[in-house]
């Protein structure tokens, strides 16, 4: 049993899963090219193999059940070729049901042996999956009533969807002997080492374009005195830099109220006056007349493209002091070259650190590239927006959900 915050989840050490026929949910949403409708990348579907391996191999009967895409968009379709992926990697055949909840898909659940894998087609294509509604009326959805009676068990094994309050998600548990998968729990630990007041100095390294979602990070973080330091790079340093009453320069100033950036400044402000722990670089390196120089943030004349290699010396001294290192969104402009190194050295000098890392998915993830990663100390999320707004102070009805169902609590 897992313990964040006031939540209890179960995982596949708590619950006897032998010999049963077990419905798990995965996130195999991949990209897929709007042309020819074929997968552009498997890297989600390789994350279940632990899961689904293991209850295999415990001699269950495996139901697989996932999304890709919405209605109406270009990667709304049939999960044939996931199937086919899916025992690729697995090296176990997993039968592709071109059904969801219909009596072809009943009827071949009913007649599963042991040890046999099968994947449901696009739950999406159940309109009461595009529902958020709260577990309790999801458990009496169509989609529940008729597949849960079939299955001895249920393992949400897609913590990227956690964020989502749908039937697949949330329903089951209430009406199903619950668990979190291997991957889930893995999540779930990266974030309890998040929210441990045990585990620290805690320091966030928040970079990246998205700096609303920044903001509302570093506003809970702040509140609940969560980090210890907070350093900052691209656009949300620039604006904590403004919101210092420092000079960026006008060119830098321009792109900040284009993106409507500055709009953010009185918020940055007050989380400085409540005395948040937030680093700024004190140099940056720019791009001017198209060549790149470094500069101190007191005298910015170029284009802001990256930190300078005197912030990356301050910021690398406190995440090697770290305990819990949690990095999201780069610090520089990563599609260039010439401005890829402060986020590639900051990498480099967490994997090396004693600290636990946890790396926030999107662009960092590309930073890491083929280096060797210990996951004993090193966490590579699969989150993205569940990751995000769990960091915010939101809660994640999936893992509620979960909660739910090892307390045996009536909702």
């Amino acid at each position: 049993m897992i313990k964040i915050n006031d939540l209890a989840i179960p995982t596949l050490d708590d619950v006897d899963f032998s010999a049963k026929k077990v419905l798990v949910r995965i996130d195999v949403n991949s990209p897929i090219d709007p042309k020819t409708g074929k997968l552009l990348d498997d890297s989600r579907l390789r994350a279940y193999n632990t899961t689904i391996k293991e209850l295999v191999q415990r001699g269950n009967s495996v139901v697989l059940i996932s999304h890709q895409g919405r209605p109406g968009d270009d990667d709304f379709v049939s999960l044939r070729e996931h199937a086919e992926v899916l025992s690729k990697y697995l090296e176990v055949n997993v039968e592709f049901v071109e059904d969801v909840m219909g009596p072809y898909a009943r009827e071949r659940i009913k007649k599963m042996g042991k040890g046999e894998v099968i994947l449901l087609d696009n739950v999406r294509l159940v309109s009461e999956e595009l529902i958020e509604a709260s577990p309790a009326q999801h458990a009496k959805s169509y989609l529940v009533r008729r597949l849960s009676p079939l299955f001895d068990g249920y393992v949400n094994d897609a913590f990227a969807t956690a964020h989502r309050s749908q039937a697949s998600l949330v329903g089951f548990p209430i009406v199903l002997k619950s668990s979190a998968g291997r991957l889930m729990e893995r999540e779930i630990f990266a974030l309890a080492k998040i929210f441990n007041p045990e585990d620290y100095p805690k320091v966030f390294v928040l970079g990246g374009g998205k700096v609303l979602d920044s903001v509302r990070i570093i506003e809970n973080l702040v509140k609940k005195r969560m980090a210890d330091r907070i350093l900052t790079g691209g656009l949300i340093a620039e604006l904590f830099a403004v919101a210092k009453g420092l000079d960026i320069g006008k060119e830098n100033m321009k792109v900040l109220e284009k993106l409507g950036i500055l709009s953010l400044v009185p918020r940055a402000r007050k989380i400085l006056l409540a005395g948040g722990p937030i680093e700024i670089p004190v140099d940056f390196k720019v791009e001017k007349d198209g060549n790149v120089i470094e500069e101190p943030v007191n005298r910015i004349t170029g284009v802001i493209k990256d930190i300078g290699s005197t912030t990356v010396g301050i910021y690398s001294s406190f995440i090697k002091e770290a305990k819990v290192i949690v990095m999201r969104g780069p610090m520089g402009v990563i599609e260039d070259e010439r401005f890829r190194e402060g986020s590639k050295k900051l990498l480099e000098d967490a994997l090396e650190s004693p600290g636990y890392l946890i790396i926030g998915g999107g662009h960092m993830i590309s930073v890491l590239g083929n280096a060797n990663v210990n996951s004993s100390k090193v966490h590579v999320s699969t989150g993205g927006g569940a990751l995000l707004l769990f960091l915010a102070g939101e809660k994640l009805p999936a893992l509620e959900a979960l909660s739910i169902s090892s307390s045996g609590m009536k909702v």
